[in-house]
């Protein structure tokens, strides 16, 4: 169900990792950002729109994960506009004759069987360089960095000073560095601070996973998020409450030391 979180912005969080689809309303319609996750969520989400008389004229995907490329017949066929760079990356994947399979690997196995394949990866690519969404809506400033996965972007609707942002800043979820990625621990600090100069502006900020908060807990977030990652820079196991006993998901202590441990190895090898 649809939850309003400020003036014109709406949220859904799937039982899935808490991720949150967010709807901004706009003069014709609705922006629709990272829709999922599963078949009969999309299908609910689009029915819930129309029975409110908000048609999908856009949406947006805020990086290249499985998760945040899904889409349902139902919720028409308007542009999906992601990044020049995170549009390219899913489209690699999905030209492949074995994509299906690819991402099968690495879905939830108590999801897997839901999660709609026929419209993933769609997505329109904006112009290289591109500041903000084109549409009959308020002001959705793109900014994009190098963060988690190629071509990431998070949007600041100006009015009212929401950010959408994307797999970053969750109160659930770690930092997760894209390890591919030439640099990826600068990448992300560089992102942090990208976020850092914005804080004054933002009233409230909706992560792709987990709780969304108000402008004080988004700067306690970056600072998490930045003694995360400058702990794995240096070598040393993160203090995080979102890993480790008591901390949400038991699993991410593991995915925490795989990280420890390749960029490490990318230490040693440069």
């Amino acid at each position: 169900m649809l939850r309003r979180v400020a003036e014109g912005v709406l949220v859904h969080e799937s039982e899935f990792l808490q991720s949150n689809a967010v709807v901004v309303q706009g003069g014709d319609g609705v922006l629709l950002v990272d829709p999922g996750i599963t078949t009969g969520e999309l299908a609910e989400l689009a029915a819930e729109l129309r029975g409110r008389d908000l048609p999908v004229v856009a949406g947006f995907s805020t990086h290249p994960d499985w998760d945040h490329v899904l889409w349902h017949p139902d919720l028409g066929a308007p542009p999906r506009y992601g990044t020049t760079r995170g549009a390219a990356s899913i489209r690699a994947v999905i030209s492949e004759p074995d994509w299906t399979e690819q991402i099968a690997e690495g879905l939830p196995p108590e999801h897997a069987d839901e999660i709609p394949m026929e419209l993933l990866g769609q997505i329109d690519p904006l112009p290289e360089g591109a500041r903000s969404i084109p549409w009959d809506g308020p002001a959705v400033r793109i900014i994009e960095h190098r963060a988690h996965a190629p071509g990431h972007a998070a949007l600041f609707v100006e009015q009212p000073g929401v950010l959408i942002a994307g797999d970053m800043v969750s109160d659930i979820l770690m930092p997760f560095l894209d390890l591919q990625a030439a640099s990826p621990v600068e990448d992300y600090l560089d992102a942090l601070e990208t976020f850092g100069r914005i804080a004054d502006d933002v009233t409230l900020f909706v992560p792709g996973h987990g709780s969304v908060g108000d402008s004080e807990q988004f700067r306690a977030r970056i600072e998490l998020d930045r003694r995360y990652v400058e702990a794995l820079r240096d070598d040393r196991m993160p203090q995080d409450p979102r890993i480790g006993p008591g901390a949400p998901l038991d699993w991410l202590t593991d995915v925490a030391q795989w990280q420890r441990e390749r960029l490490a190895q990318r230490a040693e090898n440069s």
